[in-house]
This record gives structure tokens, C-alpha cells and sequence, in this order.
């Protein structure tokens, strides 16, 4: 959890919000067909619902008040990796900062699949 403090008050932003936020921005780039979450009984990616894209996003939270975001996705099929990768990065560390004030230090993107079709 983030908290900021200012002469108001203070605002305490949670990991929620976090992930909410970069899973909506992660999803609406070009060539990202969802967020990913591992099945647990047999170990393959699915891709998950709109509702339940959080459960794709991971936030480690540092001591300068700083985050770091991990964010597992499935991506269509013939897509440039890389020029995938640039744009989520991009947009995920401006929509975060954007909405929250909170500085990222890092966003991971891991490519858990590829979607033909």
C-alpha cells in the first residue's frame, strides 16, 4: 500500500487499484488478446475474463514509495514481440503515474502465450 500525504490529508492507494489500472491499460494495446493466470491443477495459461483481470497483474511496492508491476498476458498471433512489449511498458507506467501520482520503477511484461485465431 502507497500512502501519500499532503496538507489535507492523506490518501492511502491499494494494491487493487494498482492492479485494476494496469490490467485495463495492459489490455487495450494493440495486439494483447488478455491478461493470463496459470492453472494450478494443470499448469496451462488461460486467458481470463475482464472481470478477473487483476488476477494477471502482480505489484511489488518499495520503500521510496515506488511500485514495481509483473504482468502475465496472451498475446494474438503474428504480433512484433518487442513493439508489444515497448507499448504495454509505455502505457501501463503513464496510465499508473496518471491516475495515481505514484512512481513506477519497473514494468515486466511476460509473455505467457500466443493466440492463433
Amino acid at each position: 500500500m502507497i500512502q501519500q500525504n499532503n496538507k489535507q490529508g492523506s490518501v492511502s492507494v491499494g494494491s487493487n487499484v494498482f492492479t485494476e489500472i494496469a490490467g485495463n491499460a495492459a489490455s487495450t494495446c494493440f495486439g494483447v488478446k488478455g491478461m493470463a493466470a496459470r492453472s494450478v491443477s494443470d499448469g496451462v495459461f488461460h486467458l481470463l475474463r475482464k472481470e478477473s483481470m487483476s488476477k494477471g497483474v502482480r505489484v511489488n511496492f518499495h520503500e521510496d514509495n515506488s511500485i514495481s508491476i509483473d504482468l502475465h498476458i496472451i498475446v494474438d498471433n503474428g504480433v512484433n514481440l518487442s513493439a508489444v512489449g515497448a507499448s504495454i511498458i509505455s502505457e501501463v507506467t503513464y496510465k499508473v503515474t496518471q491516475c495515481t501520482g505514484t512512481k513506477v520503477r519497473a514494468v515486466n511484461v511476460y509473455i505467457d502465450s500466443m493466440m492463433v485465431g
